[in-house]
């Protein structure tokens, strides 16, 4: 664990993140978010990031992110991507997006 000035107190470990959506426009919402995903992939930091559909839950979709470290996650939440995202889905959401953030445990924590 490594601590520095910019308040990240785990700059070494891999940063997840999940953003579940429930659209009152599904088929507008996936677009947004399609968008979304394609340019995220293209970010520094960005180790992969998914865009799944609930087999469960209609019009349910969530964004699963894996980022190489939190200030590479937090510098893409600060991004004009993630505004532009967020301001496309005005409208789209038939409640407030739910965003978690998660550290990654790797098989090397385990043992």
């Amino acid at each position: 664990m490594t601590d520095d000035t910019s308040g990240d107190a785990r700059t070494d470990e891999i940063a997840v993140v999940t953003m579940r959506f429930d659209g009152s426009d599904p088929a507008a919402l996936n677009a947004v978010l399609s968008k979304y995903v394609v340019l995220t992939r293209m970010v520094d930091g960005c180790r992969n990031v998914d865009l799944c559909a609930s087999t469960t839950v209609p019009g349910r979709l969530l964004v699963i992110q894996k980022w190489a470290d939190a200030r590479s996650q937090r510098r893409h939440f600060d991004s004009a991507l993630m505004v532009e995202m967020a301001e496309s889905c005005t409208g789209l959401l038939a409640a407030p997006a739910d965003i978690d953030l998660w550290d990654g445990v790797s098989a090397h924590d385990l043992a």
